[in-house]
């Protein structure tokens, strides 16, 4: 498993273990792939999840947007993801229902000193893009964390900071 999949991991492990709001939504969210810039997820839907004409609920996508980014922004080696400044969603059709698999990938587009820029694409089993977000962070002081790490530039190793297993 690369460095960048086991950190971003972690990252989500702390999200889980504060028992808020992402472990409450979607605590079955799995990270499938993880490289600096870029985490693949998916998503099995379950009742919790659906609206009331039984497909997903705009708002699970819209706080997947949110999370998401912030995991793409762990993805480069940011243990606190920052906060957020804007999040944005387009539904381009229903998500699934229960059973489906939601399957997610989410992206750095930009990173700076201290705004970081995603986009998120909401993919269903058949591969048709269902909806789409973006989300902006203000990483400014997270950036710091001692538990941000370097990775090496395909993710397999950290080059500075503690790999921690």
């Amino acid at each position: 498993m690369s460095a960048c999949l086991r950190f971003t991991r972690r990252v989500w492990k702390s999200f889980i273990d504060n028992k808020g709001h992402d472990a409450q939504c979607f605590p079955n969210l799995v990270i499938t792939r993880a490289t600096p810039g870029r985490v693949d997820t998916k998503l099995r839907i379950e009742p919790y999840n659906l609206n009331r004409v039984g497909t997903v609920h705009g708002g699970l996508i819209m706080s997947l947007t949110d999370t998401l980014g912030s995991l793409a922004v762990a993805s480069k080696g940011q243990y606190m993801t920052g906060v957020s400044t804007d999040v944005s969603t387009s539904f381009v059709r229903p998500a699934g229902r229960v059973g489906d698999v939601l399957n997610a990938t989410a992206t750095i587009t930009a990173l700076g000193k201290n705004l970081a820029y995603t986009r998120v694409d909401f993919i269903n089993e058949s591969g048709d893009l269902v909806a789409y977000g973006t989300h902006t962070k203000y990483v400014g002081k997270s950036s710091s964390d001692p538990n941000s790490v370097k990775f090496s530039e395909d993710g397999e190793k950290v080059i500075e900071g503690a790999d921690i297993e």
